[in-house]
């Protein structure tokens, strides 16, 4: 699992707008996007985002 504390200084690269963490991705609070979590890793790619 990932670190509370991370997922509060992380944002989207996209858009730049603060994320959340949902189940096992890390999901951006304005458009949406989904990045996955590798080994506990976020992977903060928009190429790899859903």
């Amino acid at each position: 699992m990932i670190d509370k504390e991370l997922v509060e200084i992380l944002a989207c690269p996209g858009c730049k707008s603060d994320v959340e963490l949902i189940g096992n991705k890390i999901v951006c609070k304005k458009c949406g996007k989904k990045y996955p979590l590798r080994g506990g890793v976020p992977v903060m790619l928009i190429d790899e985002a859903e």
